[in-house]
């Protein structure tokens, strides 16, 4: 897929390099439109570099060959990110007085716009109404998400995470497997349905400031939900420690320890359709939490931790689900061997009752926190029903097939 990304003038810029990134390892071949104002927050060699394409900067260059519409009739989606105040305002009025406005303006590809700018300026009465009238035409909007800004300024209006808007835009081109239909929208097939996920890593205290944990980032389970959401579907996200911002249009539910992951889980799938336990949840909590800070200097060399065992969730899921539920379990394992790692989730398939299990593989440097995966789904029986690897969003998109 051709990807145009677009880059205007805001200190945001900085991150479109992520945005680049992100299509690149996804397979896309990313082509970098940047406004002469996004040239003086972020370098051309690095987007070349990154994107792995010339920068398109200049309206009058390539005159002969007409490039300033031969890009834009060339895409597959554009993704001007950041978007700010003034460039939504000029996409809004139609303007084309630079290569980044005639390129959209040429194109009939999906657009998808990650806004930037500071609060004050996300409020204002012309940027509602401008957003109100690009989303009236089809234009996708990521965000913005709520946090530091510039300065001391904090609030709505940071563009959203470079992984976010990657997803999202894949999500609202790609639909159900890759397919779109001819509004340019993606396909509604879970509409109607409601899916619960949980995602991220629970923690479980020591003290006031130490706790057991994992090194799950949720960026799969979060990825899950906003491909169901944009499915069609209605979701809840159950979240542990994401290390992303939270999905934006999606009901997120924030929770801790096992126990709370628990609670909330079983409250919430009373009345969900399918659940997706993506959530990496400790095995086990010590017996006891310190109410204040543990010192080394009582505790001397050897600190010893007696640990009990946390309750089995995904079992106690499957084994209570509502008539007719999907319940969909993740498995992460370290065995390198692909036929010993895949006797290991039959095993566990078994045991945890559920519909379907996804496995990956986990390691030092692969599965956690990386902007790939890489899964094998095995049915009740053990049979192998779907592989699937790629960027998150991809991965996420070839599990919820299964939720069809």
């Amino acid at each position: 897929m051709l990807v145009v990304v677009g880059i205007t003038g805001g200190i945001a810029a900085y991150k479109a390099v992520g945005v680049a990134r992100g299509f690149v390892l996804a397979g896309h071949d990313v082509h970098v439109v940047a406004t002469p104002a996004a040239l003086r927050f972020v370098g051309r060699p690095t987007l070349e570099a990154i994107s792995r394409n010339p920068v398109e900067t200049e309206l009058f260059d390539g005159v002969a060959e007409v490039r300033h519409v031969a890009l834009g009739q060339r895409a597959d989606l554009i993704v001007v990110a950041p978007a700010t105040a003034n460039s939504i305002a000029k996409l809004a009025g139609g303007f084309a007085d630079d290569l980044l406005g005639t390129t959209i303006l040429a194109s009939t590809a999906p657009l998808v716009i990650a806004p930037a700018m500071h609060t004050e300026m996300w409020h204002n009465a012309a940027t509602v109404a401008n957003i109100a009238t690009l989303e009236a035409r089809g234009v996708h909007v990521v965000g913005p998400a709520s946090g530091q800004l510039t300065g001391s300024d904090s609030g709505p209006g940071r563009m959203a995470e470079p992984d976010d808007i990657v997803e999202a835009a894949l999500a609202f081109v790609a639909g159900a497997a890759g397919i779109v239909e001819s509004t340019g929208t993606p396909t509604q097939d879970l509409a109607g349905r409601r899916i619960l996920v949980t995602a991220g890593g629970t923690r479980e205290p020591l003290d006031p400031v130490r706790f057991i944990g994992n090194r799950s980032s949720g960026r799969q389970g979060a990825a899950i939900a906003r491909m169901a959401a944009a499915r069609g579907a209605e979701v809840v996200l159950i979240a542990a420690h994401l290390d992303i911002d939270d999905p934006a249009g999606i009901e997120v539910r924030h929770v801790g320890t096992a126990l709370e992951l628990q609670e909330a889980t079983l409250l919430a799938a009373g009345t969900a359709d399918v659940v997706i336990m993506a959530a990496a949840v400790a095995d086990y909590r010590p017996d006891h939490v310190a109410e204040r800070k543990i010192k080394k200097d009582e505790q001397g060399d050897i600190l010893e931790l007696r640990l009990v065992r946390n309750p089995d969730i995904l079992r106690e899921l499957a084994a209570n689900r509502i008539d007719g539920q999907l319940v969909i379990g993740f498995a992460a394992e370290t065995e390198p061997d692909r036929e010993a790692l895949l006797a290991l989730a039959r095993i566990k398939a078994e045991r945890k009752g559920v519909d379907y299990l996804v496995v990956n593989r986990v390691g030092w440097n692969e599965g956690f926190a990386t902007e790939g995966n890489e899964v094998v789904v095995l049915d009740k029986s053990g049979a192998i029903v779907a592989e699937a690897s790629g960027s998150k969003a991809s991965v996420a998109d070839r599990i919820l097939d299964l939720a069809r």
